[in-house]
């Protein structure tokens, strides 16, 4: 049997990010693709815990599959290499890697910093004469554009830019998210091109290609209706009785605008509010709620409930905007959403949102508390029940396009194709 290996260095579950489910989805469709050793390299519990990343219950997470190996290096030296030591693990464990003779596709996702371990043990490998056959690709999410090259090129630091920009570019295949995304990729790029002088503009127009998020479908389709009634009975919620979202609690989030939208909307009578995540503003949308006892907020809700949760609200929101430091270059959990059933689907035109939802949703103007209130009115009292079965099935046929499976063998064509 010819050996393959397939390694997605990633920020992994616990998580609560789209590229830990990318990476998941991606590495179980692999074991029926070929691949006799699929591992992902991701990042100590301890230094996820300590950088405050918002994380799932780590006493629920789903199981990866036998086959899939999920590995967390050490950090390398002492205190006196405060940042550099978890990426040195990271790198060193992926050169110890590349040291065996074995065919190995490596994929990073998020460029800052899982792009550069790449880049760094491939030189490393092959300036020490190991074999390092390996084909290399990078996925780039909104945050890598908003978050790092956006924000190096509003402060003037034009050689960081260059430096995110470079080390993409540097792998054999570049990827974006959402067509939004590769957009925004170029755009970036030809501004550090006008200030540089240098060419990354006509690179990644050249070069960058979508590849959209992998679902698997199989976890949101075929809901048990008994299974559906016991979660909701174990939060004390019911079916069509309350309004979701579910996401990260962060302003660019739009959950603000949600909780303004719901305080004051004609639905609050009829509906609750579930505020299902974690976040940085956690606190903050608390005290916006003050002592509403018709919000509800939930911490704790782990991938197997997710879509019980979903299938049972009367309407799924994620208001999400524009932020400086963020900008939702999709939105996965509206696509979970739309595949789950159940109540529409309330968004925002945002960043690739768009592409996430297609036509099957009630869309609404980012920021605008008046229209989003108007519009969680019309779904829960208004809409009809033939609407909303319509907008149910177009949802999930929209949504199917996102299966693992079928994305996985677009990124992968089978040899030969």
């Amino acid at each position: 049997m010819n050996e393959r290996r397939l390694v997605i260095v990633v920020r992994a579950d616990p998580v609560i990010c789209g590229h830990a489910g990318e990476a998941r989805n991606l590495a179980e469709v692999a074991l029926h693709r070929g691949f006799t050793d699929v591992r992902i390299l991701s990042w100590p519990i301890p230094a996820l815990q300590a950088a405050g990343l918002p994380l799932k219950p780590l006493d629920r997470l789903q199981p990866y599959s036998d086959g899939i190996t999920v590995e967390r290096p050490e950090p390398v030296g002492d205190y006196r290499v405060p940042d550099g030591r978890y990426l040195a693990g990271l790198t060193g464990r992926l050169v110890e890697l590349l040291a065996e003779p074995v065919p190995t596709t490596c994929l990073s996702m998020y460029l800052s910093p899982h792009a550069n371990v790449v880049v760094d043990a491939v030189t490393v490998a092959r300036t020490a004469g190991f074999p390092a056959d390996v084909h290399t690709m990078a996925k780039a999410v909104g945050s890598d554009v908003t978050n790092v090259i956006r924000s190096c090129l509003g402060e003037g630091r034009f050689g960081a830019a260059a430096g995110v920009l470079a080390t993409y570019l540097a792998h054999d295949e570049v990827l974006a998210v959402s067509e939004y995304t590769r957009e925004e990729i170029v755009r970036a790029a030809d501004t550090v091109d006008a200030q540089c002088g240098t060419r990354f503009g006509w690179a990644c127009r050249d070069r960058v290609r979508v590849s959209y998020p992998p679902i698997d479908t199989s976890a949101y389709l075929d809901l048990d209706p008994a299974a559906v009634d016991a979660a909701l009975a174990r939060r004390g919620l019911e079916r069509d009785g309350y309004v979701l979202f579910l996401s990260r609690v962060t302003r660019a989030k739009g959950v603000h605008d949600l909780v303004a939208a719901y305080a004051g909307s004609r639905a609050r009578d009829r509906v609750r509010l579930v505020v299902a995540g974690t976040g940085p503003a956690l606190s903050e949308v608390r005290t916006l709620a003050g002592d509403d006892d018709r919000i509800v907020f939930l911490t704790d809700v782990d991938d197997a409930e997710k879509p019980l949760l979903m299938r049972g609200c009367a309407a799924f929101a994620l208001p999400t905007k524009p932020e400086p430091e963020f900008v939702e270059t999709f939105g996965i959990a509206l696509t979970e959403k739309l595949l789950a059933g159940g109540g529409p689907v309330i968004t925002t035109l945002t960043g690739g949102t768009g592409e996430a939802v297609g036509d099957t949703a009630v869309i609404v103007a980012a920021g605008d508390v008046g229209e989003l209130r108007a519009a969680l009115d019309r779904v829960v009292l208004e809409m009809p029940d033939p609407e909303r079965r319509g907008m149910e099935l177009r949802g999930r046929d929209h949504a199917m396009a996102f299966d693992r499976a079928r994305v996985f063998d677009d990124l992968f064509p089978p040899a030969g194709t």
